[in-house]
């Protein structure tokens, strides 16, 4: 094959390639502001704001990103994170031992238990007590259940942020890897360019003509 053939194909399959690249990284790119947009929109429809930072108590101040963010609208995927797990996560911890929705709901099966057995017995005191004491999981459970769904919503949020933020990461390589097999590419057709059509991987002359004379006996 000669050299400048050679050079025409490789060069051109890098400028190809190079071509594709490009388009990935456009494609990642768009991706990537979309998912940013997007949770940016979703979040500022929520109105949520941390608070100031004169209004954090001593436990809320030990953390370092509700004091970063202190009194900032919620609306990027990291301040999402913040927001469930430094706040809400903190506050759900206080209610009902930091018990989650489903270990209240075996709480609640287990009073209603024993507040039946109460009311069978006829014993009063019993059951005003278990009463009582069911109101309370039930309002906890209930106030746990809207904090973990927010949570998650939040948390959702975020993750979907890391995605936009890897697709721009990636477009990033795209880009880069892009531009250096173009220009290497390039190298390949300018070279093919300045190739003499005849140049190619003969075979020297001296050593066809050495194979070809017979041996001496």
């Amino acid at each position: 094959m000669r050299r400048k053939t050679l050079d025409l194909i490789v060069g051109a399959g890098l400028v190809l390639l190079a071509g594709l690249l490009l388009v990935a990284g456009i494609v990642l790119t768009s991706n990537a502001n979309f998912a940013n947009s997007y949770v940016k929109d979703q979040l500022g429809q929520q109105q949520i704001t941390f608070k100031t930072a004169d209004t954090l108590t001593a436990e809320e101040k030990q953390s370092a990103c509700l004091v970063e963010y202190a009194g900032k609208p919620l609306n990027s995927g990291k301040q999402a994170e913040c927001y469930a797990n430094e706040f809400i996560g903190l506050h759900l911890k206080s209610i009902a031992g930091g018990k989650t929705y489903a270990q209240l709901g075996d709480v609640q099966t287990e009073l209603k238990t024993k507040l039946a057995d109460a009311q069978k017995n006829n014993d009063t005191a019993a059951v005003a007590d278990l009463q009582q004491q069911l109101t309370d999981t039930n309002t906890a459970r209930e106030t746990v259940f809207k904090g973990e769904t927010l949570r998650g919503l939040l948390l959702t949020s975020y993750g979907f942020s890391e995605f936009g933020a890897k697709a721009g990461q990636a477009a990033l390589v795209a880009y880069l890897a892009a531009g250096l097999l173009f220009l290497l590419g390039a190298a390949g057709l300018v070279h093919a360019a300045r190739t003499p059509g005849s140049r190619g991987f003969a075979v020297p002359q001296n050593e066809g003509k050495a194979q070809s004379e017979p041996a001496n006996a």
